[in-house]
């Protein structure tokens, strides 16, 4: 049987009808189980399918400079401003290792609980695009970075916070490698721009092994990546911004049987349609192998407004990308506490074991002390790391309130983050500050304004002004009367004002 992902799958490809059904555009058909992912029997009634979904994620390393040269990384920067000579590769010029882009990777596959390789090697991946001056591609094929590692996710059952279940996948590898330009196609003019500011930039590509069975356990392995990322500064993981790009490898088999033939969705760029793109694909192949045809072995590319996969080449004859030694590069020898000579320069070499006793919290703990100091659930834990900076905004409302912690998470789960999705704005950019917040649950843990008033208020902060809570609450005259004889005095005077009643 064919086992392994990202051009590691072996098995021989057949020919057949691959083009998307009308009838599957922008369904989600596929439902993840806990136990095991096989997809009940179709049209034809025989056993139940097993989708296999594997993953190839490439992170934009977070750095100044690219992997080999020192041009500027930036986002957005006007096309072709930021391209030195070996990134447009002319003659003469050879690459020099960037060494915050071995860090990184050291960190992300210590993360990951990878093993770290003391000596890997650099390799030429040769192929021909217009956006990639050299023709080869630097990479790490034979020897990479990082090997044999975990990562751990959790998604939900059915959408149901309460029942969350947590999987782990296996890392084949993390390597380290060029990233390439970028080709703009201009279709009225029928020409292609290039723009190489992105040529050389360096990569993290993380390499799953085919453990997941459904677009929501790709989707939730992602996001923890993700979050992984970002928590250990390797990455910004920023997928509107490219930062972060992945490829899924999808097939389906009968249990018991080899693999079925693969196809591969380039370049997803969202972790949402990560999810639509598996699900549709598994989908596509169980109906192509039910209605009698075979699945073509390609490449495919997931169209988000018809919500489907769609072909982009055949790859039914093995692309030979023609690996060799890249000969402009030594091997890269990493060191512990225990290799490293006494009479070496710190600042020439990286030590595996100082970036390790420097790893942040990752998710998976920050979530846990959250539960632990806070007293909430864990699927709030969740929720609080899944939105940037959520998490921090809540802990700035628990220092500064009487509130207990159970009662704030709901006010800025259920409110706060509800006024934030509807007006597609980010915690940072919510008008309503921590402060502000705990001032106003403040007057509600006081009992000076009902929950009904509380309501308005918290709608008014919405609007801002630069109000404050009790000022609003003062405003609108929506503060509770404590005065028990103020309140006798009020029902006497509507008793007086109805004796004819």
């Amino acid at each position: 049987a064919a086992k392994g992902c990202g051009g590691v799958w072996r098995r021989a490809w057949r020919r057949g009808a691959g083009g998307p059904s009308p009838a599957l555009c922008g369904q989600r058909a596929v439902a993840c189980n806990a136990g095991g992912g096989a997809v009940p029997a179709g049209k034809s009634g025989l056993a139940p399918w097993v989708p296999v979904v594997g993953l190839e994620i490439h992170a934009q390393i977070s750095s100044n400079t690219k992997l080999f040269s020192g041009s500027q990384v930036k986002f957005a920067a006007p096309p072709n401003s930021l391209v030195s000579f070996f990134d447009a590769s002319l003659p003469g010029t050879l690459p020099v290792l960037n060494r915050r882009c071995v860090e990184a990777a050291v960190m992300t596959g210590l993360a990951l609980n990878c093993s770290i390789n003391k000596k890997s090697l650099f390799d030429r991946k040769h192929y021909f695009y217009a956006d990639l001056p050299a023709g080869y591609q630097i990479t790490q094929q034979r020897v990479p970075i990082a090997v044999n590692g975990s990562l751990s996710y959790s998604f939900c059952i059915d959408n149901k916070m309460s029942q969350i279940v947590t999987k782990t996948v296996r890392i084949k590898q993390i390597q380290l490698e060029q990233d390439s330009g970028k080709s703009l196609h201009d279709d009225t003019r029928s020409q292609t721009l290039v723009d190489l500011n992105r040529a050389g930039v360096g990569l993290m590509e993380v390499v799953m092994e085919p453990d997941m069975c459904c677009g929501e356990e790709a989707a939730a392995a992602v996001r923890e990546l993700q979050l992984i990322l970002q928590t250990l500064g390797s990455s910004q993981a920023v997928m509107a911004e490219g930062q972060l790009r992945v490829d899924a490898n999808v097939s389906v088999h009968h249990p018991g049987e080899p693999y079925g033939v693969r196809t591969e969705v380039k370049n997803i760029n969202s972790i949402r349609f990560l999810a639509k793109a598996v699900d549709y694909e598994v989908q596509r192949q169980i109906e192509e192998l039910e209605s009698g045809g075979t699945v073509l072995n390609e490449t495919r590319a997931f169209d988000s407004k018809l919500g489907c996969t769609v072909p982009m080449r055949d790859k039914e004859g093995k692309q030979d990308y023609r690996f060799m030694p890249e000969p402009n590069l030594p091997p890269l020898i990493l060191y512990d506490a225990k290799s490293l000579p006494a009479n070496m320069n710190h600042q020439q070499v990286v030590n595996i074991d100082w970036i390790h006793e420097r790893l942040p919290d990752l998710p998976s703990v920050k979530r846990a002390k959250l539960v632990e100091w806070y007293g909430i659930l864990p699927e709030h834990s969740f929720t609080l790391l899944n939105e940037d900076g959520l998490a921090e905004f809540f802990e700035n409302v628990v220092k500064q309130t009487q509130m207990k912690p159970k009662k704030v998470i709901g006010w800025i789960l259920n409110d706060l983050l509800s006024y934030l999705k509807q007006h597609s704005l980010t915690v940072k950019e919510s008008p309503i500050s921590s402060f502000l917040l705990a001032d106003f649950l403040n007057l509600l843990e006081k009992k000076e304004i009902s929950s009904t008033a509380a309501k308005q208020v918290l709608a008014e902060l919405w609007k801002g002004g630069g109000k404050t809570p009790l000022e609003i609450v003062k405003e609108k005259k929506l503060e509770l009367i404590q005065d028990q004889k103020e309140l006798e005095q009020i029902c006497q005077t509507v008793i007086d004002g109805h004796k004819s009643e």
